[in-house]
């Protein structure tokens, strides 16, 4: 298994084009890791560390961030701000007509879509910010900045964000994979040798046999999450024009289960999360009243509260239909059919095969939905049978690093034949 691997690198990185781009991905990875451990200033750090280990909530937002919010670095939003915009700008597309011409208008209009996505991140960022600042006052964790320094300090968070969108984007355009999965994956990767050391220095040995049965089971998880993510539907195609060229005559649309990939997942988190957060923000003000609504919104959406899983299922399913969706679109593909001569044995082309297409898309989807939203709240149940405080934590984030690391070597594996056909051709 070790050698195919490394023999698989070693093919990817004997190709000029691939080399220069995984290079451009571990420069900017790099770069981007060092800009994560610049600090912003006037933090008390040891009560800053004691906060997010007593706060299952805050330690969850700790590993999505890469360890940069519990160093209150300037990058200490990370991605959330970003991604909670092209939540937004996603739902916006199917409310307003214009935006959703726009995004039928090609590479253009996604374009500009992802233009309006950045505008957006801007605002969000600057809430966040002074959200986050008002929580660590409340705790006592930063003073009452003047008007001046408080202005810098959300300033410099919300750069921090518009930076590493931009580290993203770079990897997108220029690198390997969805730079924006990308950064989330090194920052899961590189914080979850603290997330599962602070799980081993709390276990109880009385729990060694539970902890042992949820290690078993998450290399079976580990293993579906890989034979669900390679899982394909193969739609049989026939080419009217290409008969009588041997080899060419037909073809199949691979349809996969998990069409989505980790970014349901990622959007699930993102809002999951929204209630918790306003609830640590609010617990502090003045008013008796806000102050004790907000105690109960953190306490009912607490990563290990039933409904916290629940809301948290429904909005993995739920965005894992609508991103398959926005990724794939059934009218798009039965007309680029039409275009080519290709057709699906036993359907008419035109409507039928959007309709036929569609409808095998829905009951594939929903096995990879469910699926998809049952992995994704196992480690809490796990958590709450054995106590282990991080355990949900950590299986969230390996849900995370594995389907990125499917990606990366699916995006790989197919510039990979790209660079075999066009050798062909010449």
């Amino acid at each position: 298994m070790f050698s195919q691997i490394i023999q698989f690198f070693s093919k990817a990185y004997k190709s000029p084009d691939i080399r220069k781009k995984l290079l451009i991905t571990a420069v900017v990875l790099i770069v981007f890791r060092l800009s994560a451990h610049i600090p912003a200033a006037g933090v008390e750090r040891e009560s800053l560390a004691a906060l997010f280990l007593s706060s299952p909530l805050l330690s969850l937002l700790d590993v999505f961030s890469g360890g940069t919010l519990a160093n209150f670095s300037i990058m200490a939003l990370g991605l959330t701000p970003y991604i909670n915009a092209s939540i937004i700008m996603q739902l916006l597309t199917y409310v307003i007509p214009q935006l959703e011409e726009l995004s039928k208008e090609g590479e253009f209009g996604q374009e500009k879509i992802n233009q309006y996505t950045r505008f957006l991140t801007v605002p969000l960022a600057i809430m966040q910010s002074f959200g986050m600042y008002t929580l660590l006052r409340s705790q006592s964790i930063i003073p009452s900045l003047p008007i001046v320094a408080l202005l810098a300090l959300v300033f410099t968070m919300t750069a921090g964000t518009m930076l590493s969108v931009w580290f993203g984007e770079l990897i997108t355009e220029y690198g390997i994979g969805n730079g924006i999965s990308f950064l989330i994956f090194a920052g899961i990767v590189a914080r979850l040798p603290v997330t599962l050391g602070q799980s081993v220095a709390v276990i109880n040995p009385q729990d060694l046999l539970k902890i042992g049965v949820f290690l078993a089971l998450s290399v079976v998880i580990v293993g579906l999450i890989v034979f669900m993510n390679e899982a394909t539907r193969q739609i049989p195609v026939n080419y009217a024009r290409r008969v009588g060229r041997i080899g060419l005559s037909s073809s199949y649309i691979p349809l996969r289960l998990n069409q989505a990939g980790v970014i349901p997942i990622i959007f699930a988190v993102s809002l999951v999360l929204l209630p918790s957060m306003m609830g640590q923000f609010l617990s502090g003000v003045g008013n008796v009243k806000i102050a004790q609504l907000a105690t109960q919104i953190s306490t009912i959406f607490n990563p290990t509260s039933i409904i916290y899983n629940v809301v948290y299922f429904f909005l993995v399913f739920g965005f894992t239909y609508f991103y398959t969706s926005v990724v794939f679109n059934p009218e798009r593909i039965s007309e680029n059919l039409q275009k080519s001569g290709g057709f699906i044995p036993g359907i008419r082309p035109g409507s039928q095969t959007t309709k036929y297409l569609g409808s095998v898309l829905n009951r594939i989807t929903l096995v990879g939905a469910a699926f998809l939203g049952f992995i994704a709240i196992l480690p809490s149940f796990f958590q709450n049978m054995i106590g282990v405080a991080n355990l949900a934590i950590g299986g969230t984030g390996i849900l995370i690093v594995v389907s990125v690391v499917l990606e990366i070597t699916r995006d790989i594996e197919s510039q990979l034949v790209m660079k075999r056909y066009e050798a062909y051709l010449r």
